[in-house]
Parts: structure tokens; sequence; C-alpha cells
């Protein structure tokens, strides 16, 4: 009888333990009123696919002071600088240039954005492009004893998917009870792919967000797909360089070999916006909230 109430009693304290551990990772809110999605025009797929109603004169035109260099000051809190800084990691991969906003050991939390062609780390953390959006993630990791990463990378190859891999490798060690999410802005989703078909990164990464990127049908054989990573895509309708048809396509046969266990995957789809648009527009707190709860 005492040996059985012990069990009970554990099995309960584990159960309030992991509870209160994915409570402590739900993201607290910050701007939420400001970076809200604008009004869903349809949805599908049992609610993982949403149109959102996206106009250029209020997201773009009204949001920014100088449209497309600037945010309004309400959109912003640049105050999160100081827990910001350049810093350059030694590695076996080669030598990592990269930025890190937040807690560089015992995050409990670690996101990661991948620059697309042409881009550096510097993009991922100007406070004042793409509407003030990566500003809101700095804010939402400090904020949240989280830690924010953007490096710089070779190129969008096996290289500089190596020397992503070995960032994540060094701060997943400093941070070992983290969860690990990739964002990818347009060509970057060519390392997010790479980094769910590696041996390493795939059975560690938590979750991928494509923003204005591509594709890749070797994640059906992928230890991340095996594994149920989540998978978030947002894609503007008048995307001229990756379509929005065949990454809506990418996304349903997600689902399609996915039947038995429903893949966590979402689709946002902004209805006349471009190439740009999702890493301006997406949702952080409620994506990586929603990943949270479906993480492996």
């Amino acid at each position: 009888m005492a040996f059985r109430f012990l069990l009970v009693l554990l099995t309960a304290t584990g159960f309030a333990v992991q509870a209160a551990y994915s409570q402590a990772l739900s993201l607290k809110p910050f701007k939420d009123d400001l970076f809200a999605y604008p009004a869903a025009l349809s949805t599908g797929d049992n609610g993982a696919y949403t149109v959102l109603d996206y106009h250029e004169m209020r997201d773009i035109n009204q949001r920014d002071e100088v449209p497309e260099k600037r945010v309004r000051a309400q959109y912003t809190d640049p105050g999160v600088r100081k827990v910001q800084q350049d810093l350059m990691l030694k590695t076996d991969a080669g030598d990592i240039r990269h930025v890190a906003v937040g807690k560089t050991e015992g995050a409990s939390i670690i996101v990661l954005y991948l620059h697309g062609q042409g881009g550096s780390r510097k993009q991922g953390v100007d406070d004042f492009t793409f509407g003030g959006n990566f500003n809101r993630i700095k804010n939402l990791m400090a904020a949240n004893n989280g830690l924010y990463l953007s490096p710089d990378f070779p190129d969008f190859g096996d290289k500089g998917a190596a020397q992503v891999a070995a960032l994540i490798d060094h701060y997943a060690e400093t941070s070992p009870g983290a969860k690990i999410f990739v964002a990818c802005g347009s060509m970057g989703g060519m390392v997010c792919w790479k980094l769910a078909a590696r041996n390493d990164t795939g059975r560690r990464i938590n979750g991928l967000l494509l923003l204005g990127s591509l594709w890749d049908e070797s994640f059906f054989s992928s230890p991340a797909f095996r594994r149920h990573v989540p998978v978030f895509f947002g894609q503007g309708s008048h995307d001229v360089v990756f379509p929005v048809e065949k990454q809506e396509a990418f996304f349903r046969s997600i689902i399609a070999k996915s039947k038995a266990y429903p893949y966590p995957t979402r689709f946002v789809r902004f209805e006349t916006g471009t190439h740009g648009t999702p890493i301006r527009m997406v949702d952080w707190r409620g994506t990586l909230n929603w990943m949270l709860t479906k993480a492996p």
C-alpha cells in the first residue's frame, strides 16, 4: 500500500513538474495588439491553413515612419540592445560571426533566424526594418529567459549548414534544457531543410519556420520529419521568387504523408503580400507558443 501511494505521488509530481515546465515555456506577450494578425479571409485543412487580409497601405505605409526602412516608434523597444552581443564562435566548421540577444547560458528557448540571399547577421537584429518584427522577437526572447541568434554563414549549401549546425551545437550545450527553433527567410530555407536532414540537428531542433521560402521533398526522409518537428509556413500570395502555389502544395503533401498521426504544420497565406511580407508579418509569439505545445 505504501509503495502504491509512493508511486501515485511520484507520478502526480511528475505530471505537475511537466505541466509547470510547459507553462513556463509559454511566451509572455510583447506588444501583441500591434503585431496581431489582420482579419482571416478563409481557413482550411482543419484550421491548419489560413488566408489573411494583408494590405500594403495599412501594413507598411501606415505602420512605418519611412516605408520599409523605419517603423514607427511604438512598435519597438530598443532597450533590448542592452542584452545584445556581436560575437565570434570558433568551431571546426569555421569561425561564425553571430549576434546573440538574451541568455547565452541556461536559456529555456533558443530561436535562430537565417537570412536570405544578400543578407547578413545584421538583418535579423535590425530594430526598425520589417515593421519592427525583429525587435519583437528580440524582446520576446529577452523577456522569456530565451536566446535569439542571428548568424552569418558562407553559403546556402553544406558549408553554411555545417556552420549553423556548429552554432546550434554550442548553444545547445550551454542551454541543455532549451527548445530550439530555426526560422529561415527566403533562400535561408535551403539551410533549414539541410539542418532537418542532418543526423545531429535533425534530432535536436524542435521547430522550423519558413518565411517567404522554398520547399524540399528530401524533408520526408529526414530525422526531423520522423520526429514530427512542427513546421510553419508564411507566404505572400504575390511572391514572385517562390510561388505560393508550390509552397501550398508542399504543405499539403506533409499533411497527406501523416494521416495516421496529424503532422504539426501550419500555413499562413498573406493575400496580396510579396516576398518579404512573411518576415514583416509573422506573429512570432503565437507561432512559437503553438510550436512549444507540439515540439518533440
